[in-house]
């Protein structure tokens, strides 16, 4: 990913502990590697066919400051937005998407997490929210949200829990060696937590770590139920999950890798690789119905994976335009939007495997490292649909952008 940044200076070094002989996970993220020559684009109409496009209004309507260092962690619930930074915090902001005059007096609360670095993934399970972090741990909140109530955060629970650890540790066999001196038990990440993600419903947490484990939890009591143990060659970035439990992993390794448990049996099982990528992979997105999968990787590419008749998933194409490194992604209806080091934001629609991008949003000053998207349900004229879009940089800014998007 090199032709990104001569220097790391957004970065504080005590966020990235070393692996001996290889950059660290999130430094390499930052540096573009050639693009994918061997699949086709999905994105080949002339100058000609773009100008007749259908046009794509956007605009920003609110730049919230508040954060005093890079935000690596965003998520949507309800009327409110979830903000992780790499100093730890988490905020609370009241959403008013149609009020130009959002700033920083919508933060309603903020928490400063114990441990070190950054707050890495955030979800949002009924009244509590869970986030995962650079200190290797999972953290749990209870939330207050209620008119009537300042809102309120209570910890619950850090993961591994003490029951949990203190079970295992009675047991020999419940021991695996995390590096060359040390062992540690299966339930304990021993490295970044780079993403969650909840079952559809909401009875398992998935995490993934930098360590190149996958592992399960039970969300009524935060119970480890499985640790899937070098499930990658290299620290794992991004998971997926699909309401048909197939859980995807990304990783640095080049890899996606999909992930089932069987009817009957205890533990998931590796039922595919998928191999196009040339180099690491920083964030996957499904489509609504599951049946695409959208992959965004240093190769400034974004793969478009496709269900074939026999249920695999098949690279049909790519979506190119970055200049950088792909870092996040996001899907709403037919809608994809890509983040990027190149500092943009892409907004994408395909329709038969044929995508445009309809509109490529500029104004943060550094790469973009999260999205996150959803419809503001606002009444435009001729079925014009309207949604809004959060997007945070390294910066250290969060951009709120009104999208809205003609119909066919």
């Amino acid at each position: 990913m090199g032709t990104m940044l001569h220097h790391l200076t957004s970065f504080s070094s005590d966020d990235y502990p070393s692996h001996s002989g290889h950059l660290h996970p999130e430094s390499t993220t930052l540096y573009s590697q050639p693009s994918l020559s061997s699949i086709p684009s999905l994105t080949s109409q002339t100058d000609h066919q773009q100008q007749h496009l259908p046009t794509t209004n956007h605009h920003c309507i609110a730049t919230l400051k508040g954060h005093n260092a890079y935000i690596s962690s965003l998520t949507l619930d309800g009327k409110y937005l979830y903000t992780g930074s790499s100093d730890r915090e988490i905020r609370l902001w009241k959403r008013n998407t149609m009020n130009s005059q959002l700033n920083q007096d919508n933060l309603t609360d903020k928490i400063v997490i114990a441990g070190k670095g950054a707050v890495k993934s955030l979800v949002v399970l009924a009244d509590k929210i869970i986030s995962a972090h650079q200190d290797h741990k999972i953290r749990v909140w209870k939330t207050d949200n209620s008119e009537n109530h300042h809102q309120k955060f209570t910890h619950l629970a850090t993961l591994p829990t003490l029951s949990d650890r203190a079970f295992k540790l009675l047991t020999p066999n419940n021991h695996v060696q995390v590096r060359r001196h040390k062992k540690c038990t299966w339930v304990h990440h021993v490295d970044a937590v780079s993403a969650l993600a909840l079952s559809s419903d909401e009875s398992l947490l998935y995490s993934v770590s930098w360590d190149r484990t996958l592992k399960i939890w039970q969300t009524t009591n935060f119970k480890c139920l499985e640790s899937v143990g070098n499930a990658h060659d290299d620290a794992i970035n991004a998971i997926a999950l699909s309401d048909d439990g197939l859980v995807y992993t990304g990783s640095a390794d080049k890899k996606i890798k999909v992930w089932r448990k069987s009817s009957g049996e205890k533990k998931h099982s590796l039922v595919a690789t998928l191999e196009k990528h040339n180099s690491g992979i920083n964030a996957l997105a499904l489509s609504t119905d599951a049946s695409v999968l959208y992959s965004g990787a240093c190769d400034r590419s974004i793969l478009v994976w496709e269900k074939d008749d026999s249920g695999s998933m098949v690279a049909v194409g790519a979506l190119r335009g970055h200049a950088k490194s792909i870092l996040c992604l996001a899907v709403v209806s037919d809608l994809v939007c890509s983040g990027s080091a190149d500092k943009t934001v892409r907004i994408w629609r395909g329709i038969e495997r044929s995508y445009s991008c309809l509109a490529v949003l500029k104004g943060h000053k550094s790469p973009v490292k999260c999205l996150t998207m959803a419809s503001d349900h606002c009444n435009q004229p001729d079925t014009t649909s309207s949604y809004v879009l959060y997007s945070s940089s390294l910066d250290s800014d969060i951009k709120v952008w009104q999208i809205l998007v003609p119909p066919l």
